[in-house]
């Protein structure tokens, strides 16, 4: 941790807005409730904060991890090489520009992003409701849920690369595919984004949403700790049919247990470790090719120890 003395001191005195915490068990800032200690965490408490945060970083040879809410994270137990930015702040306000053009920042909680939407009467977004992450990770992943995606509503995006500095681009140069876009494995930090919905009936809309959240209650083990959907859909076929069809339900290594409710979940059922969630995706993996013949990637994004190092 004192490599990142001289970085701290530094930070802390030329960006204003940014909250710093030194060992941060990672663990506390995932669904998973997996990962070991980052030396450092930078919480940009304003949204404008987060790109003068990057620049800065950039500009003393620094590359950060970042994350949102860490819903979709498998992070590695122990000492973390990396500093952090974590862009959930709180403080995060979204604003409608002409008739149905809601424009938020990077670390806004879908959730509530969803209801401001409904709040004010917009339609297009119910289907994000009840996705855990914020704006930035889920246009980053093109998450979706219950038919809808995010490339169905995104029109542009700010965002700042160590190359290009802060960047903005639209419509189709988001290159949005299944749980891809053109952000995915880059260094380029999403700041915010803009979506196009449509005006409707907010009593109908809270109806939609009260409805898909009551499908996820009563499908998906949300009373445990996990990151979700563990794999992306195979081609031919999803990825809970196979693995209960391979008779996998309750499959379980250590703490880390094929979830009984839905098989697509690998949940914590209490002291899982990084490296029995591994060994458990293994196991799933080998038996599933074997079974269907079908290769599944996950989802969850896999995050070691020596995440950056050249």
């Amino acid at each position: 941790m004192r490599k990142y003395g001289p970085l701290i001191s530094d930070i802390r005195r030329s960006v204003s807005g940014v909250r710093v915490l030194e060992g941060v068990h990672m663990s506390e800032h995932t669904s998973f409730r997996i990962g070991g200690e980052a030396p450092v965490m930078f919480v940009p408490e304003e949204p404008e904060a987060l790109a003068e945060l990057c620049s800065a970083l950039n500009d003393r040879g620094v590359r950060p991890f970042i994350t949102g809410n860490g819903t979709n994270l498998l992070i590695e137990d122990g000492d973390l090489g990396f500093p952090v930015v974590k862009t959930v702040s709180g403080n995060d306000i979204a604003r409608i520009s002409g008739d149905a053009e809601v424009t938020a920042p990077a670390g806004m909680l879908l959730s509530r992003l969803a209801v401001f939407a409904q709040q004010n009467g917009l339609t297009g977004l119910e289907f994000a409701h009840g996705i855990p992450g914020t704006l930035g990770g889920a246009v980053s992943m093109d998450a979706g849920a219950y038919g809808g995606e995010m490339k169905d509503v995104v029109t542009s995006t700010l965002a700042f690369s160590p190359e290009r500095g802060v960047y903005e681009i639209r419509g189709e140069e988001h290159d949005f595919s299944y749980r891809h876009s053109v952000f995915s494995d880059t260094d380029s930090v999403i700041l915010s984004s803009a979506i196009r919905l449509e005006p409707g009936n907010a009593s109908a809309v809270k109806a939609r949403m009260d409805e898909l959240a009551e499908k996820r209650r009563a499908s998906q083990p949300l009373d445990m700790p996990s990151a979700g959907s563990t794999f992306k859909r195979p081609k031919g076929g999803y990825a809970a049919a196979m693995i209960d069809g391979a008779g996998l339900k309750g499959c379980s290594v250590g703490g880390a247990q094929v979830s009984t409710k839905h098989a697509g979940f690998i949940v914590n059922t209490g002291g899982a470790t990084f490296d029995d969630v591994i060994r458990l995706i293994e196991i799933v993996q080998e038996r599933v090719l074997r079974e269907y013949g079908a290769e599944l990637e996950p989802e969850v994004k896999i995050i070691r120890r020596s995440w950056g190092a050249d």
